[in-house]
């Protein structure tokens, strides 16, 4: 007669996966909400406000993880790495919305900041069963990206377990990348897999094990800090001002404008003609303006100071007096 050991005997069969899950506070039961579906809309709304409400206070308890993690990050890309994002399901997601949002508001290369998902870009729409429980897949699909030391990969996992974000910071460490791990429990494997852990303890979900709420918020508000931060380091803004932003519609023209007037006070006529004189480049247009120098010299001086604006402001101060 063959034995079962005590995880493995369920009739499904997962009895070691369950008994890992229970473990993880993100997949806790909260019976106090177990008649959450008998109250009014409005009360369940109260509730999952409240809730949502604590996630921004779990965050800070990890802001100097979170610096030390940008400041590692911002001297990477500085040198030409890059930064790349890697999970499954929300958490995936999560990675490849904010890779995608940095090309329009930073102006940076396609390339320079990546979204990795476990099952490729079909599995942003569509699950894509079992690829978040390979680690051979994370590390494919690093090597597809030709990894380097200079580069950063932040793997992302509510539970801290997924495979495919442990895996991708497996290999980008094993390759001497910069290795953040992203998780909303304490003490999990990807923080152990990663130079730098970075754990948000949110607590258990309105919904049993549903970690595109309290956990996916956190996992957002952390993923906008290390973009933005990281932008801000390089230069891709001066003050809080998107002076790097790619006009690439209506709106966005409109805001290039806007960004000018805000940082140099000039009238519309000024602003168009700095516009004109730099290609539509709102960098180089407020240093046309604020440094008193034609577009060609705008572009020398912001390639000198590494597109730092405030430093190429400075440099340009004595060709002005």
């Amino acid at each position: 007669m063959t034995s079962l050991t005590d995880a493995d005997a369920t009739p499904d069969g997962y009895g070691e996966l369950r008994a890992q899950l229970a473990t993880l506070t993100t997949e806790a039961f909260r019976p106090e909400l177990a008649d959450i579906d008998r109250l009014a809309t409005a009360e369940i709304a109260r509730i999952m406000n409240g809730e949502d409400q604590t996630v921004p206070a779990a965050v800070a308890e990890r802001l100097p993880q979170i610096a030390a993690a940008i400041d590692g990050t911002a001297e990477r890309m500085a040198r030409g790495g890059r930064l790349i994002y890697a999970g499954a399901g929300t958490a995936g997601r999560l990675g490849v919305l904010d890779a995608s949002e940095c090309p329009p508001t930073f102006n940076t290369d396609p390339a320079d900041v990546i979204g990795l998902i476990a099952g490729g870009p079909s599995a942003m729409v569509t699950a894509v069963e079992g690829a978040e429980d390979s680690k051979e897949l994370a590390a494919a699909d690093l090597e597809a990206l030709k990894l380097t030391a200079d580069d950063t990969v932040v793997g992302i996992s509510a539970s801290g377990r997924t495979p495919y974000a442990i895996g991708a910071v497996e290999h980008a460490r094993a390759k001497g990348a910069l290795t953040l791990g992203l998780s909303c429990n304490a003490d999990s494997a990807l923080g152990a897999a990663a130079e730098h852990p970075i754990e948000v303890v949110v607590g258990p979900e309105l919904l049993t094990g549903s970690t595109r709420l309290k956990a996916g918020t956190a996992q957002k508000l952390v993923l906008n800090m290390i973009s933005t931060i990281t932008m801000i380091r390089l230069g891709k803004t001066y003050g809080n001002l998107m002076v790097d932003v790619r006009a690439s519609n209506e709106k966005l023209r409109a805001r290039s404008r806007r960004i000018v007037a805000l940082a140099t006070g000039a009238s519309d006529e000024e602003i168009e003609t700095a516009l004109a004189a730099t290609d539509g480049e709102v960098k180089n247009a407020i240093l046309t303006i604020l440094g008193q120098v034609d577009g060609p010299t705008a572009a020398a001086l912001l390639t000198e100071s590494n597109g730092h604006l405030r430093a190429a402001l400075a440099a340009a101060a004595p060709r002005t007096t």
